[in-house]
This record gives structure tokens, sequence and C-alpha cells, in this order.
């Protein structure tokens, strides 16, 4: 019943947050980004058995890092480098999480998407980095790792929650992605509809894999 309640103050809050992006008031999007970060961060709390488990842990790890991440990106300020950092530390918790119990699955089948994929976003993106070449390409080859990670856990372990995982963590890449064009190729109106809606549904289903 908590987790009822919870996933529906997300949705409230996320389009809360959304719609502020586009038509206000501002004070919206800074009550509600953090805010609807923090709920999924209840669910993951309360997902699990008593007690916890380290994959609970290093999923609400990650969830704080990346609410960290949230808060510095969205303030007045450009803090673009230490957001980014945040959300790296955020991706390792999570590949931690998904090579518990699974280990690390080197997966070549698996692989081979994420490679084209990001292939792909590099060509997309690298004439535009300038000197944020290097810490852009660190940071997609982690979320990258996080990703593969997650499916190959669940080729290993094929429950539920793995799929959620895997899912999610897809959810994420995209929404990194979207966020990267839109920050170093080109704004695009639809920018925060989709970086945001992909990145809360992400977490989301990242929060409900632990079990």
């Amino acid at each position: 019943m908590l987790i009822a309640i919870l996933t529906v103050l997300v949705m409230l809050s996320a389009f809360i947050q959304i719609r502020a992006e586009y038509h206000g008031p501002r004070y919206h999007v800074y009550v509600c980004k953090p805010l609807t970060m923090l709920f999924i961060l209840v669910i993951a709390a309360r997902a699990g058995p008593p007690g916890g488990s380290l994959y609970q842990c290093a999923i609400i790890a990650g969830l704080a890092c990346s609410l960290a991440g949230d808060i510095l990106l969205m303030l007045p300020s450009d803090r673009f480098t230490a957001g980014l950092v945040s959300f790296l530390i955020a991706h390792l918790f999570y590949i931690a999480a998904f090579v518990r119990g699974a280990g690390f699955r080197a997966s070549l089948w698996l692989l081979l998407p994420f490679i084209i994929y990001g292939t792909f976003m590099l060509g997309i993106l690298a004439p535009h980095l300038d000197k944020m070449r290097l810490p852009v390409l660190v940071y997609m080859a982690v979320i990258l790792l996080m990703a593969w990670q997650a499916w190959a856990r669940w080729e290993r372990m094929r429950g539920h929650e793995a799929l959620l995982a895997s899912l999610g963590a897809v959810l994420f890449l995209i929404s990194d992605s979207a966020l990267a064009v839109n920050r170093f190729r080109g704004r695009y109106g639809s920018a925060s509809a989709v970086v945001l809606s992909t990145y809360f549904t992400g977490q989301y289903l990242i929060a409900l894999s632990v079990h």
C-alpha cells in the first residue's frame, strides 16, 4: 500500500516539475525535482526486506548521489561538472549493485548494442564537447557499463526485479543522452519532457528492483 501511495506521489511531483519547466513558476522546479527523487529513494528503502541487503544499500546510495546531482544541475550557477561527478558516482553504486550476486558478466552479445549506441552518440557529441570531451567520454563509458551489467544480470537471473533494473538502466541512459544532446549539440523544445520523463521512470524502476 505504501509503495502504491509513493508511486502516485512520484507521478504527481514529476508532472508538476515537468510542467513547471515550460510554464513556471520556477520554484516548482526547485521543490518538485528533489522531492520526486526523495519519494523514489523512499520506495527503494521500503521495498526490500527488514534489515536491507547490500544490493538495496547500493541502490539507495546511487539514488542519493543522483539526488545530489539533480540539486547541483538545477542551481542557477553552472555546476554541470559537479553534477556529472555526482551521477558518475551514482552509476558506480548501481554497477556494484548489479554485479552483486550475479557477478561481473562479460556477455559480448549484450555488450554489442551498447557499443553501437555509444559510438553513435559519440559521433553526434564529439565535435561539440571541447574541454568537456574527456569528462563526458569517461561518464559515457561508465553509464554504458552500468546499463550493460544491468542486462547481463537479467540474462543470468531472469527475475522480475532484474528486468525492472535493466529497463530502468536503459531509460537512464536515454535520459542522459537526451540531456547531452540538448546541452552540447543544440537546445530543442521537448528536451525537458524527454529528459525528465525517462529519468524519473528509469530511477523509479531501479528503485523497484530492490527485493
